[in-house]
């Protein structure tokens, strides 16, 4: 049987750190585990350490894109391993968090999972509002970032606009950004040889706004 795109190993650790825009030793982390101040932690994204710099699949690079969105926050990483082991264990599946179901369908269990795991409010993926539950503005960023097929995230947009067009899909210029299947890097190559905005577009065969929009990406990218 064919492997699934989830599983598939896609980047290496150094090229997704720089996509996800995080430091490779902060993905580490977070893919392998590590010890801080004397004590062991186990991975969050993994279910166990794979070894030094092993390739990263696309189930875990988009997971990562979860915690990336907790960038700027201290993330409790014994309360998320813990949360995500019930998730784990209720859907029998090791990437819950690259699957569509917790964040749509099945909310009351994300829920329930959270306060099973004593996950702290500024950190949970659901809330309750009026008896409703909703997305907190972290895990809907993520949501919302993603492309989700059959339940399955098969893309995910890499550029902070939400109006962009820039998607990563493992199935397409082996998960470089794209934009509608073309590369931003191409792209941003011809514009700094020189070539028009209006250059590009022809010699691609792609509308203007196309050519901007993966400008508009690539080029924070590279000054950074």
């Amino acid at each position: 049987m064919p492997i699934s795109v989830l599983n598939r190993e896609v980047f290496s650790e150094a090229e997704a750190a720089r996509l996800l825009r995080v430091s490779q030793s902060t993905l580490n982390y977070w893919l392998e585990g590590g010890v801080r101040r004397g004590r062991t932690y186990r991975p969050v994204i993994r279910v166990e350490p794979k070894g030094e710099r092993a390739p990263v699949t696309w189930a875990e690079f988009v997971e990562a894109g979860l915690l990336r969105a907790y960038r700027q926050r201290q993330v409790p990483m014994a309360e998320l391993r813990n949360f995500i082991d019930r998730l784990r264990s209720a859907y029998g599946i090791p990437y819950p968090l690259a699957d569509r179901r917790p964040f749509i369908a099945d909310r009351q269990l994300v829920h329930a999972a959270q306060d099973a795991a004593e996950l702290d409010p500024e950190f949970c993926l659901v809330a309750e509002v009026r008896g409703q539950f909703v997305l907190t503005p972290p895990s809907a960023e993520y949501f919302h970032r993603v492309t989700w097929v059959d339940n399955e995230a098969v893309a995910w947009r890499p550029h902070d606009v939400p109006e962009s067009p820039v998607r990563i899909d493992p199935d397409l210029r082996f998960g470089k950004p794209t934009v509608h299947g073309i590369s931003t890097e191409a792209i941003w190559e011809h514009a700094d040889g020189g070539e028009s905005e209006d250059e590009v577009a022809e010699a691609f065969g792609i509308p203007l706004s196309d050519v901007r929009w993966a400008l508009a990406y690539e080029i924070p990218l590279r000054s950074a």
